[in-house]
């Protein structure tokens, strides 16, 4: 396996995503910023296609077949969009945008995705936010790694 698809295919990681591969990729296959950023690209935003449609389609499943979970569900879409739907109003698809872009533990794509379905946000719409907190944390990344380097 070459070294662009394992870059692809460490940026699908749910943990790593491209905060962990664009690092490895400079630093151990000595890809060109570019290249890096590129394939993290690629790789960070493959899952997001299935995702988006996975926890609809699995929330559907669950509270069609289990009580339980038609229960958990509802409570825990009622307990979001207290909590949470205000505050997306105010801030609207910055607030999705900046948590998918920060490049810290729990953010990102994958969770970018939990947090587009419970807000109900529209499917084309979350891929699009998504893809440009992506594209914000992979620059933040890859500035960051180019710096860390140097002073190496």
């Amino acid at each position: 396996m070459g070294p662009e698809i394992k870059t692809i295919l460490l940026a699908i990681a749910p943990i790593n995503e491209l905060r962990g591969t664009i690092p490895i990729a400079l630093a151990f296959f000595h890809f060109s910023p570019l290249k890096a950023l590129l394939l993290a690209y690629i790789g960070n935003m493959i899952p997001v296609f299935l995702l988006l449609l996975f926890w609809k389609r699995l929330a559907w499943i669950l509270t069609r077949r289990f009580k339980l979970f038609d229960r958990f569900f509802f409570w825990l879409f009622e307990r979001t969009r207290k909590r949470i739907y205000n505050k997306y109003k105010v801030w609207g698809d910055i607030a999705l945008v900046c948590f998918v872009a920060i490049p810290l533990p729990i953010t990102g794509a994958w969770t970018g995705t939990v947090a587009a379905f419970l807000l109900g946000v529209p499917y084309w719409k979350a891929v699009g936010l998504i893809f440009l907190g992506v594209i914000i944390s992979g620059i933040i990344v890859t500035l960051a790694s180019l710096g860390i380097s140097s002073l190496i």
